[in-house]
């Protein structure tokens, strides 16, 4: 079988779970084929698909979820391809975890006006999103809102600073 026919039947398992109101989303399907290394490279864990994408503890253990930070060049919103990886794997837990929404969280530095940065961060968000469904992630689990300058990571006036501050942050949560 496939790779993405077990990922549409550990998906349709875990949709199916959503009705049962519970916490954590835990797939019916354990087949050994799907592996750590059908996905995000090389293991010798033998952890399975479903132990490194499924549930809120997989963010913190996977480590190609850990990272939930893109940065944007000066008034850009082209996403660099350095991201393209970490976006994959994001993909990858929205498309296995229905009971979960992603949160794109767009910021902008302090410079320009509240209403060009509210603007920058939500079209920073937006791209991050285009990016994620291109990688199959299902657009009903992403929302999208913008704080342009309102919530910097760092309150420094340079340009160490100002780069930490163009960003956008994925952030998970329960449905």
């Amino acid at each position: 079988m496939n790779n993405s026919i077990k990922v549409l039947l550990i998906a349709f398992a875990a949709v199916a779970m959503v009705g049962c109101k519970t916490k954590e989303v835990k797939p019916t399907n354990t087949d050994p084929v799907d592996t750590v290394e059908d996905v995000a490279g090389p293991s010798t864990s033998g952890e399975k698909l479903e132990d490194i994408f499924i549930g809120m503890d997989a963010l913190n253990r996977n480590p190609c979820l850990k990272p939930r930070v893109i940065k944007f060049d000066l008034d850009r919103t082209e996403i660099a391809s350095e991201f393209d990886g970490m976006l994959t794997c994001h993909a990858k837990f929205i498309k296995m975890n229905p009971g979960f929404m992603a949160t794109l969280e767009g910021h902008a530095d302090e410079r320009g006006t509240r209403e060009y940065n509210l603007g920058l961060g939500e079209r920073r968000g937006n791209a991050v999103g285009d990016m994620l469904k291109a990688k199959d992630a299902p657009s009903g689990q992403m929302s999208n809102v913008s704080f342009g300058e309102e919530r910097p990571t760092c309150s420094d006036s340079n340009d160490s600073c100002w780069a930490d501050n163009r960003r956008v942050e994925i952030v998970y949560s329960e449905k």
